[in-house]
């Protein structure tokens, strides 16, 4: 995909009247619409880092691979209960689309709750959220963009300290994995956007990972042995990891170039290490102070560039 397509609005064609699923797309597309799409973001990282907190306390019970494919699932039939997708020939024409959609959500949130048995949260944030900021990197055109990023980067240099000394390679593999997987979310976002209404493409690509992700539960075999409190976790999980985030980021997508987005979430692990300190008690000392400064200084920086480029 070129860099101009990276960059391109993201198109979602009108929701068609006549049924209640298109009268429930339209509202919530004017509700999404007057909520600025930085905002959409900002509340989707949120979410993501308190639903990672509560995830851990559910592997013992159901297991990392296992609480991703229920949250998954759930998070594929919340949607498809709230906005009916529309399964007609469109499912031809974004088969692939779907499928690689699937792959690299699967890859994710896999890659990314496995990699926390053996590298702390902020850390394996840290390095996941370098698959956008490679898109920001690769879609980057004036010196200001660059100037941005590597603001980012140094934050995210003082945020990832232990790199290198002691932390468990593997850890450090699966979130790199991880990176790539979040980098090919952005891209296949916008192409669903392009061939399906509302959230129907999202729906379809859930449905695709829940499908990818069900050998790893059963190889695991943790989940079969869960209780309804536990599986009542993967819900919240659910509502709080995939369901909300994924329709806010989906949606911010379409106001917003893939530039912004991937510095914009240079913020999640700065927002990781406030989750942190507020929910487990963790200090923030003031290297951590300096590089939520950076990180934050980045992301209006490349705001404000964005506004000036549509201008």
């Amino acid at each position: 995909m070129s860099q101009q397509s990276l960059n391109a609005p993201y198109a979602m064609a009108p929701p068609k009247p006549g049924n209640d699923a298109g009268g429930r797309r339209a509202v919530l597309a004017q509700a999404f619409g007057r909520v600025p799409p930085t905002a959409l973001l900002l509340l989707s990282i949120l979410s993501i880092q308190l639903s990672s907190a509560l995830a851990t306390m559910l592997f013992a019970d159901l297991g990392p691979s296992g609480t991703v494919f229920l949250s998954t699932v759930f998070a594929a039939l919340l949607l498809a209960v709230f906005s009916w997708p529309k399964i007609d020939g469109r499912i031809r024409q974004g088969a692939w689309p779907i499928l690689l959609f699937g792959l690299a959500d699967a890859a994710t949130a896999l890659c990314f709750f496995r990699a926390l048995q053996y590298i702390p949260l902020g850390i394996a944030a840290a390095i996941s959220f370098l698959g956008p900021l490679g898109l920001a990197v690769a879609t980057s055109r004036r010196p200001l963009h660059f100037a941005c990023i590597a603001v980012a980067a140094l934050g995210l240099g003082l945020l990832t300290p232990e790199i290198g000394s002691g932390l468990d390679p593997r850890g450090l593999g699966l979130a790199a994995v991880g990176a790539l997987g979040w980098a090919g979310f952005v891209v296949l976002s916008k192409k669903l956007g392009k061939i399906f209404d509302g959230h129907d493409g999202l729906t379809f690509g859930l449905s695709a990972a829940s499908l990818m992700l069900l050998p790893f539960a059963l190889v695991e075999g943790r989940m079969i042995h869960g209780h309804l409190v536990e599986i009542g976790g993967a819900l919240v999980v659910a509502l709080l990891n995939a369901a909300l985030p994924l329709v806010l980021e989906f949606r911010a997508l379409q106001r917003m170039s893939a530039r912004t987005y991937g510095v914009l979430v240079t913020l999640e692990p700065a927002i990781g290490a406030l989750v942190g300190a507020v929910m487990l008690g963790q200090a923030i000392g003031l290297s951590m102070a300096a590089a939520i400064a950076c990180i934050t200084l980045a992301a209006l920086g490349i705001t404000l560039l964005d506004r000036q480029d549509k201008r």
